[in-house]
C-alpha cells in the first residue's frame, strides 16, 4: 500500500512540480532545493 501510494504520489509530482534535475544543486534557491528533496524523497520511496 505504501508502495502504491509513493507510486501515485510520484506521478503527481512529475506533472505538477518543476524539473530541477538539470540544474546545480547549489546555485538554486532554499525554496527550489526544498523542492528538489522532496521529490527525491518520493521518488525513493516509491522504489522501495
Amino acid at each position: 500500500m505504501r508502495k502504491a501510494f509513493f507510486g501515485v504520489l510520484n506521478k503527481i509530482n512529475k506533472a505538477a512540480l518543476p524539473k530541477l534535475s538539470q540544474k546545480d544543486p547549489a546555485k538554486l534557491s532554499k525554496w527550489q532545493q526544498a523542492i528538489l528533496a522532496y521529490r527525491y524523497y518520493v521518488l525513493t520511496q516509491s522504489l522501495d
